[in-house]
């Protein structure tokens, strides 16, 4: 499976982003798939998730602006990105694991399948 990220850019606080994360080389319907981002000299965090089920969560620093979403038909998971703030600014990575119902999907390590991260600038 490959993933590739797109959508990032620079923008000013406040502005919304979609970030894609297009898949290929085999069917995620039955995969839980996960957005993370890494800032300069920070460890990677978590930032939502979303169950092959349809069901997601959030990190506590961006729910109720960011929202997960998925196209199965697309084999593409997005996040929508509202009322961005500077301490957005990231690395933004896509990831996907095979569905293991006791996975919490906010460890990076629980997942099989990364794609290449894009990045997201938010000015003040």
């Amino acid at each position: 499976v490959q993933l590739q990220a797109s959508g990032g850019g620079l923008v000013q606080a406040g502005g919304s982003l979609r970030l894609s994360c297009a898949a290929s080389g085999r069917t995620l319907s039955r995969h839980d798939m996960g957005w993370f981002r890494q800032a300069p000299g920070k460890e990677r965090e978590f930032v939502a998730n979303i169950r092959w089920s349809g069901t997601n969560t959030y990190a506590d620093s961006v729910k109720g602006r960011f929202t997960i979403s998925r196209d199965n038909g697309k084999n593409t998971a997005y996040l929508q990105m509202n009322s961005l703030k500077p301490e957005d600014t990231a690395v933004y990575s896509c990831a996907a694991v095979y569905s293991v119902t006791y996975y919490s999907l906010r460890d990076p390590s629980e997942y099989q399948y990364w794609g290449q991260g894009t990045q997201v600038t938010v000015s003040s």
